[in-house]
């Protein structure tokens, strides 16, 4: 199994590298499943990993110009201040056991079912039609939307910090539908700011003494990079706009398999 699960860091680079997304989706359920690291401890591996190989990748495509510095900083500002937050005030103060609508479960289970459901909203915005712009409307539908992209980063470094994900599969939509990136464009940016947002939030769960197993972090981080490799080589012949609903419906279905997952377990329990 373990094995398995480093074939599935180097599947997480490739897909990283692809899309500037989607690295959290592959690497939690991977730390929880097939590592059996408990949930909130696979939260800080994730930050680590998903981090480290976003750097990577954000290197290549700022080398390549694919990189929005206005909406990096207009984006990356508040979302790395929820992420902090978050990171260091609301989840160590979540109690191991929650009670929640007459329900006992745990502070793992809640992380998971979260990370699931914020995967299928993710992908029910990708997989949508694209909207077509008719030419009187061309104006509109080109606004940058300040006031939604700085609520979007708060609520999404807040996720970020609270599940361990880098973001991308949130970010990704948020700077193609409000902040009106190509996707290329958006894949760039989204990188730099899910390696800002992990360097911090790890950061952050070291300050607070948090001790990983540095060995196993490094092996699939490193695998994790030969993949972010493979994907940034593959990301020069594929086209941004086939990768948008390939993207959505993966998601989906890793977010329904845990959903399944985790209802099995909890009412086998």
């Amino acid at each position: 199994m373990e094995y398995i699960a480093y074939l599935t860091a180097l599947l997480m680079g490739v897909l990283l590298g692809l899309i500037g997304g989607g690295g959290s989706i592959l690497t939690l359920p991977t730390l929880v499943y097939m590592m059996h690291i408990p949930s909130t401890e696979a939260t800080t591996y994730s930050l680590f990993i998903v981090g480290l190989s976003a750097f990577f990748g954000a290197s290549y495509y700022i080398k390549n110009n694919f990189i929005c510095w206005k909406t990096m900083l207009f984006f990356g500002v508040p979302s790395l201040s929820a992420t902090l937050f978050t990171r260091s005030k609301i989840v160590p103060a979540l109690p191991e056991i929650i009670h929640l609508f007459g329900w006992d479960i745990s502070k793992d289970f809640l992380i998971l079912i979260l990370f699931a459901v914020l995967m299928l909203g993710a992908s029910f915005s990708m997989l949508r039609p694209p909207q077509v712009i008719q030419q009187g409307d061309f104006s509109e539908a080109k606004k940058y939307r300040y006031v939604l992209i700085l609520i979007s980063a708060l609520i999404i470094g807040t996720i970020v910090g609270m599940l361990g994900a880098g973001g991308g599969f949130l970010i990704i939509p948020t700077l193609v539908i409000l902040a009106n990136l190509p996707m290329k464009k958006a894949i760039g940016t989204s990188l730099g700011l899910i390696f800002i947002n992990c360097t911090i939030g790890f950061s952050g769960d070291i300050y607070h003494g948090i001790h990983p197993d540095w060995a196993l972090l490094l092996k699939f981080t490193a695998f994790a990079i030969a993949g972010m490799t493979i994907g940034l080589y593959l990301s020069r012949y594929v086209s941004g706009s086939k990768l948008k609903p390939a993207f959505g419906w993966f998601i989906l279905t890793v977010g329904v398999y845990i959903l399944v997952k985790e209802y099995y377990i909890y009412h086998s329990t």
